[in-house]
């Protein structure tokens, strides 16, 4: 049920998080595709979130296409973050991914 994920509303009351944007990510793997994905670091422009649009539509990454996926979807989220239709399908997805326990 991805219980280990409601600690980090702790870090979305506290507003170091966002409830959605890109997921933050670990400094080694920023440095990596840093090199090996174009704009990789332009995910990082705004706070991170418990959910996002790369998270309900690509879901886990096994590969590095999968990675540059999630990328093209993360700048698509931060490009059209202030659309509320778009706010509304990630809540709405992410909701459905939780209750029907679909992710991977």
């Amino acid at each position: 049920m991805r219980i280990d994920e409601l600690l980090q509303l702790v870090n979305v009351i506290r507003c170091d998080m966002s409830l959605i944007g890109p997921r933050p990510e670990r400094l080694f793997y920023v440095e990596k595709y840093s090199k090996e994905i174009p704009d990789y670091k332009k995910r990082l422009a705004v706070k991170p979130g418990l959910t996002g649009w790369a998270q309900v539509t690509v879901g886990y990454d096994e590969s590095l296409d999968d990675v540059k996926e999630k990328v093209r979807k993360d700048l698509y989220y931060i490009q059209n973050r202030s659309s509320v239709k778009l706010y509304f399908q990630i809540v709405m997805k992410t909701i459905w991914v939780v209750v029907t326990a679909s992710g991977q």
